[in-house]
């Protein structure tokens, strides 16, 4: 079958015969594949969310009897990155057993422990609550998906007259219950008063479609979500306007950013009282028709409807009362205005859970908000990590869809605050936060390195990635700072090209990681450089050179990393990479070996005046770091091998054998003595670890 040709207007076409054709007939795989592409497009659905599955006949391991198996996308897994490890396999006859067990709605919890009876795969993912809403329909494939435009449709106000006007008598339509076995009983219910229907619309929920082949449902379910676009897009034509209209006008993408930077920290800090908190910020235009139109103080306050919206967004976000002219770089000034509406926040999130909570009810959670909306400017998110704030802000954007599709169609509605409480602090969802891993010592935490293109730089980075921190990496050089990002898994670095020379330049990467992740905690400064000449041959642009980059760019780093740490008030760390010749004099090193010393006392002068911000200064004084350094790929090499008389490749063998446990020195070691300063000692400032395999002419004491 050639399916090429196929064309829509709303959503994206993905299908691809050269590599279904590769799958042959593994429905599994034609499964997985429908899931992917589905996935790809957030219109669709977003991450994280909505279901699929397929169902084959197997052969029973012990009875040798062939078998129907339903394979369904495991708990906590994404439609988009599914593969072979995140199903769950479950013989269908034995899930439309459990009918026999099932005792009704207080019975869901008991319910989801029973699906485990029912595995066929050994190897399969725990089944999700979802799984008896698939298991309960006779469909090979189904598609249980949340597009923009169907829960437009299912969260408007009459919700089931416009499925008829939509879809005529080929859709069905259930009203909203939370998902369970009993949601599954409904399904099955509508499609029996229903037979011939395409697909079911769950009210303020999400869609169901189905087919018997792989390719025939993902066409289905594409051509719903089409015809639903398509209503939405008239609807708005004959309204003329969403929202009602503008508002607040947009600053320019400019000025937004440069205040979004600012404003970043502070409201990081506000966010943070229980728990560090990463951000991200976006001004996207769908964002800001919303945020800036008159209908946004009565819709904001009423919160998404979609499940998984209000999972990863609350209940709803807060709506900052500046003005877009605001002057945010007054930071005392600013603060006082923001910190009412955030103890007012969350003060109305305590009475949500106080108003709502049942006597099994976990308890209370982090009460401050997750969106936060700046009219005129943009959205600001803050989780625990950045793939989870980035996430959250993607599932408000899709709530914003949502409202505008529900509003063109007649009037947005709002899951009950029970409702939406109960899903919220579901026993079975509150399991799936204590199942998640264990967070990493610092993991919540943003990390600014400079020199981080390679070298002992890119160590550090390397290193404070590994233990959970977002990493912003600079350096001089852009080639170097792309390829080492790349190395990088998505959400975890940034970079931004820097010349600590150039308070503009540093000021620039600082805003970075503001927009990126909301401020920075962690500031290693190892950019650098490494001139060997005796006096005599030791010229003003030698001096200025080092005093610049080391000294100079090492108190600038300083001095704008720790105002952005004070606006958010949780303390922080600087680390500087100095050097063994700032403690040990030796020939031909006055240039350098001057600017390290001046580099450790800063630190020290930095310990003693940042203490009471719990603002800890340290350093890590590397020596004899050949492999892999970027100082020893020069002159600098050449010039330490001549003031010692030896050839420049017996350079790691001697620095090896003159440090008393004969170790050659690498990166990554430079990189854990900087790891211990800002991941476990924790009471340390103003101290000098040295990594040098133990120089006696270098020891402190």
């Amino acid at each position: 079958m050639n399916t090429s040709t196929r064309a829509f207007n709303y959503v994206d076409y993905l299908w691809d015969d050269k590599k279904v054709e590769k799958l042959g007939n593994n429905q599994v795989e034609l499964f997985l594949y429908r899931s992917n592409i589905l996935g790809a497009d957030l219109r669709i659905t977003n991450y994280g969310g909505g279901n699929t599955s397929c169902k084959t006949i197997e052969k029973d391991s012990l009875t040798k009897e062939e078998v129907e198996v339903m394979w369904i996308k495991g708990s906590g897994g994404d439609i988009g990155t599914l593969n072979r490890a995140g199903i769950a396999g479950l013989y269908t006859d034995r899930l439309r057993s459990l009918k026999n067990v099932y005792k009704g709605i207080d019975d869901e919890d008991r319910m989801v422990g029973l699906f485990n009876h029912c595995i066929y795969d050994l190897d399969s993912r725990a089944p999700s609550i979802d799984t008896p809403l698939h298991g309960l329909l006779p469909f090979k494939h189904i598609d249980h998906l949340h597009p923009d435009a169907l829960i437009a449709v299912a969260a408007a106000k009459d919700s089931k007259k416009v499925t008829e006007e939509i879809w005529g008598d080929t859709m069905g339509w259930v009203p909203w219950q939370r998902p369970g076995f009993d949601l599954g009983l409904q399904l099955e219910k509508c499609l029996e008063e229903n037979p011939g229907i395409r697909g079911i619309v769950l009210g303020s929920h999400g869609l169901f479609t189905w087919a018997d082949t792989s390719y025939e449902c993902y066409i289905n379910s594409l051509e719903v979500i089409e015809m639903a676009s398509e209503y939405i897009v008239k609807k708005i034509k004959e309204k003329g306007s969403v929202f009602g209209g503008e508002k607040v006008k947009s600053l320019q993408s400019g000025e937004r950013k440069e205040k979004a930077a600012l404003l970043m920290p502070l409201l990081r800090g506000l966010c943070s009282s229980e728990k560090r908190m990463i951000g991200h910020f976006t001004d996207s235009d769908v964002v800001l028709e919303y945020i800036n139109s008159n209908d946004l103080d009565r819709l904001a306050p009423m919160g998404t409807s979609c499940p998984d919206h209000f999972l990863r967004t609350k209940i709803q976000p807060l709506v900052l009362s500046l003005s877009v002219d605001y002057d945010v770089s007054d930071t005392e000034k600013t603060l006082r205005k923001l910190e009412p509406a955030f103890e007012q926040y969350r003060k109305e999130y305590a009475e949500y859970y106080n108003n709502c909570k049942r006597e099994n009810s976990p308890a209370m959670r982090d009460p401050n908000p997750v969106i936060i909306l700046y009219p005129g400017v943009g959205m600001f998110s803050f989780a625990k990590n950045k793939q989870t704030t980035r996430v959250a802000s993607e599932f408000y954007i899709n709530a914003i869809n949502v409202m505008r599709g529900a509003e063109a169609i007649s009037e947005y509605t709002s899951l009950p605050r029970q409702e939406a409480f109960d899903i919220e602090y579901w026993l079975l969802e509150e399991a799936k936060l204590q199942r998640m891993p264990k967070e990493k010592p610092l993991s919540r935490k943003v990390a600014l390195v400079t020199g981080a293109g390679g070298g002992i730089g890119k160590a550090i980075a390397d290193k404070l990635a590994e233990e959970g921190a977002n990493v912003v990496l600079t350096d001089v050089a852009e080639d170097r700072l792309k390829e080492a990002v790349a190395t990088y898994k998505n959400d975890v670095a940034t970079y931004e090209i820097c010349d600590v020379t150039r308070i503009g330049s540093i000021k620039n990467a600082y805003k970075k990681a503001c927009l990126e992740f909301g401020g920075v905690d962690i500031v290693i400064h190892s950019a650098g450089l490494a001139i060997s000449k005796p006096l005599a041959e030791t010229s003003e642009s030698d001096w200025d050179i080092l005093q610049d980059v080391l000294v100079k760019g090492q108190f600038e780093l300083a001095k704008q990393g720790v105002e952005i740490m004070r606006k958010q008030g949780q303390g922080g760390d600087f680390v500087s990479i100095a050097s063994k010749n700032g403690l040990v004099a030796g020939p031909n090193n006055v240039g350098y070996g001057t600017a390290k010393a001046a580099q450790q006392h800063m630190v020290r002068l930095l310990a003693s005046e940042l203490a009471s911000d719990k603002i800890r200064v340290n350093t890590v004084n590397p020596d004899g770091v050949i492999v892999g350094s970027k100082i020893w790929e020069g002159e600098w090499a050449e010039g330490r091998a001549k003031a010692h008389g030896i050839k420049v490749e017996d350079l790691p063998a001697h620095y090896a054998s003159r440090n008393l446990l004969n170790e050659i020195i690498y990166p990554e070691d430079i990189a854990n003595g900087v790891f211990a300063l800002v991941g476990l000692l924790d009471k340390s400032t103003g101290n000098i670890i040295n990594v040098d395999g133990g120089m006696a002419n270098a020891f402190v004491r």
